[in-house]
């Protein structure tokens, strides 16, 4: 087993503690720079338009220093007044003016006040919003996957979980990084930035709640320890993992992984297959690529099959799986197919052809 010391662990761990927290997907906004601009033409377009207000009816206001009120002074009171300075030196003296002032120029002012001051309440109020958002999702969040690592081999898992019909808001992305988070948020996932290594990052991803946690690390070591953490947090959920070197795969299922993936090992085999047969590493790979052409798919025995043997069903059956022994095709233990038996098959993928819970692919990495 390649493992670093207990020391160089530790080092790897503060190297990526950063604050963790939960990014939520990002909803379209415009550029600062255009709300802004915006947000000014508007306040601008208040204020020409109460200036002209008060200068249609000028007889109606008094000027302190020369008694009447020309343009400029109805920009200068129109100003004053919307920003509610009121130096009262022009004051509206007339019926008529006094009455426009309650009816217009006061509603004026409250809408020039909130195209203002509406940047500062927005941010304001957007921590509230997101605290919200944020208690909605834990809240309805169940039976979700989990997938610590968002690299290649991360991509690819969850491409594949998708295609078989999990909703993107049933995915929850764990990395260390800011900017692969963002960009699992672009793609509508949410994202936990943090060290998956740490159970408080787990949690936060919910990883207690999850049905699946899949663990697509660039490191073994950091495997083994997701791997460790994740089951002590979750004793029953499915946890696939992904090693580089086949040595380590033993200690990830001591680890409490259900599966391991060996991707090294793998992709060399498919690179051995292809230089023997060339057409069965295609076939191979088509396997593996789940949507398109060939997939490889587990689902259950219909009533219609109990009692039948395996070259007897219309679809090609590769394995058995029963209680929790996975029997060959060809293997004299199978007899006759039971209603409590699952099979894994070979299917035709088509775009029309929908994937169930009961028919789910098998995890390919």
């Amino acid at each position: 087993m390649k493992l670093p010391g207990h020391d160089a662990i530790a080092r790897q761990a503060d190297e990526h503690l950063v604050t963790h927290r939960v990014e939520l997907p990002k909803k379209a906004v415009e550029r600062p720079i255009r709300q802004v601009g915006k947000r000014l033409a508007m306040a601008l377009v208040v204020l020409v338009a109460t200036a002209f207000i008060v200068y249609a009816d000028h007889e109606g206001y008094n000027d302190n220093s020369d008694e009447s009120v020309d343009l400029l002074d109805a920009f200068y009171y129109a100003t004053v007044t919307l920003s509610t300075t009121g130096y009262g030196d022009i004051t509206p003296v007339s019926d008529g003016a006094r009455l426009v002032n309650i009816l217009v120029v006061t509603p004026l002012r409250v809408l020039f006040l909130i195209i203002l001051v509406g940047t500062t309440l927005e941010v304001l109020t957007e921590r509230t919003r997101e605290e919200w958002r944020l208690n909605r999702w834990r809240s309805t969040l169940r039976e979700h996957t989990v997938v610590v690592g968002f690299g290649t081999k991360g991509r690819s898992a969850i491409q594949t979980v998708c295609a078989a019909g999990l909703k993107k808001e049933q995915v929850v992305i764990v990395d260390p990084s800011s900017k692969v988070i963002d960009a699992a948020t672009a793609e509508g996932f949410v994202g936990v930035i943090g060290d998956a290594t740490r159970s408080e990052v787990l949690k936060r991803a919910e990883a207690h709640k999850a049905r699946q946690i899949i663990i697509a690390t660039q490191r073994d070591d950091t495997a083994v320890l997701v791997t460790l953490t994740a089951r002590q947090l979750n004793r029953g959920a499915k946890i696939v993992a992904a090693v580089r070197e086949e040595e380590n795969a033993p200690l990830l299922r001591q680890s409490g992984a259900d599966a391991v993936i060996t991707s090294a090992s793998a992709a060399g085999r498919l690179l051995g297959l292809s230089v023997l047969s060339p057409s069965a590493g295609m076939v191979v790979e088509d396997l593996i690529q789940q949507g398109s052409g060939l997939d490889v798919v587990e689902r259950p025995v219909i009533k219609s099959e109990v009692g039948l043997g395996v070259r007897e069903t219309e679809d090609l059956v590769l394995s058995v799986v029963r209680g929790h022994r996975v029997l060959g095709y060809d293997d004299p233990a199978v007899g006759k197919l039971q209603l409590t038996d699952r099979l894994i098959t070979i299917v035709r993928a088509t775009p029309s052809r929908q994937i169930t819970p009961d028919h789910r692919p098998l995890r390919q990495d």
